[in-house]
């Protein structure tokens, strides 16, 4: 079985959902990437996940809201506006807290769980990572699998050590 097959059955995507939200992004030219656990996946042995987070250009921050309730079930929380694809488990979130609006404009394609995607830099993905952390309203098991994230970042790429505050890594197993 492919990764993207074995993917598509974790998050029961029966009807190609995913790339049909991938597509409709790309057809509106909407500027965005893959952040998140999802994005760590491009960089490091990949894990499974039901989630994926995206960050767009700040310039098309309300574009992307009217274009994604014209097409999906959409839910706004205070940094986010999470998406729901019919028939499909995956959890589709996208950021809105304008720290993460430049990550957009450093992205590159790469493959996650054999799917080619814009994807955020390491580096940005492991800020964002880190701020997540530090949200004291995050879900505490949320920001463990944030720590557990940064583990996975800093042992294929030792060099991004420094990046990450001293709190963050005393943490670390």
């Amino acid at each position: 079985m492919q990764a993207l097959d074995f993917w598509k059955v974790i998050i029961m995507d029966k009807a190609n959902h995913l790339e049909s939200f991938l597509a409709m992004l790309e057809e509106n030219q909407i500027r965005f990437c893959v952040i998140g656990g999802q994005g760590v996946n491009a960089y490091v042995d990949p894990l499974v996940s039901l989630d994926l987070d995206l960050a767009v250009a700040i310039t098309q921050a309300e574009q992307i809201e009217l274009l994604l309730a014209r097409n999906y079930k959409v839910t706004r929380f205070p940094h986010s506006l999470n998406i729901e694809l019919p028939d499909s488990d995956l959890r589709i979130q996208i950021q809105t807290d304008s720290r993460y609006g430049m990550f957009a404009d450093h992205a590159s394609r790469r493959e996650i769980l054999g799917l080619e995607m814009p994807v955020a830099r390491l580096e940005d993905i492991l800020q964002g990572k880190i701020w997540a952390i530090q949200d004291p309203d995050r879900r505490a098991s949320k920001r463990q699998k944030d720590l557990a994230d940064i583990a996975r970042i800093l042992e294929s790429y030792p060099d991004l050590k420094a990046q990450v505050p001293t709190e963050i890594l005393s943490r670390l197993v």
